[in-house]
């Protein structure tokens, strides 16, 4: 696989792996023919963080996530890693993921990768524009006596 063919899977993860279960489960109410590779697993992974850009990794905690593994009948093999407990929804990632990797990826991308990608931009901008209304600009007065 390409960079470029890296990176787009990558960002398609992504946004599957962030989206709401209940919301990738509405787009995606019925799944194709798979097999099951590896079941839905409940783990856990730790979670590193980082004083500043030059502070030493210090572990920060755990977090629970669930892995999926699926082959479709075409052979194209999809792998899921999504945070919690629900299998169903790394299931249906991994589903996704394989789709992807098919002649159906264009379909996948327009019904189900950028309808999650654009619900999620919008919750950003939203949660920016509450922030941005708290701005406080501070600024220095210049009394005549200062000149």
């Amino acid at each position: 696989m390409s960079d470029a063919g890296i990176s787009a899977r990558k960002e398609w993860m992504s946004v599957l792996a962030k989206a709401a279960p209940a919301r990738l489960a509405a787009l995606m109410p019925d799944l194709p023919e798979h097999a099951v590779l590896r079941a839905p697993e409940v783990g856990a992974v730790m979670l590193r963080g980082r004083i500043s850009t030059t502070g030493a990794p210090f572990n920060l905690g755990e977090m629970t996530v669930t892995r999926c593994s699926v082959r479709l009948v075409g052979g194209q093999v999809g792998h899921a890693w999504v945070q919690g407990r629900d299998k169903d929804h790394a299931k249906r990632a991994a589903v996704v993921d394989a789709l992807m990797q098919s002649g159906d990826a264009a379909r996948q991308r327009a019904t189900v990768i950028d309808v999650l990608s654009d619900e999620a931009a919008a919750r950003a901008a939203i949660r920016a524009g509450k922030a941005a209304a708290t701005k406080v600009d501070f600024f220095t007065l210049v009394r005549g006596e200062d000149q």
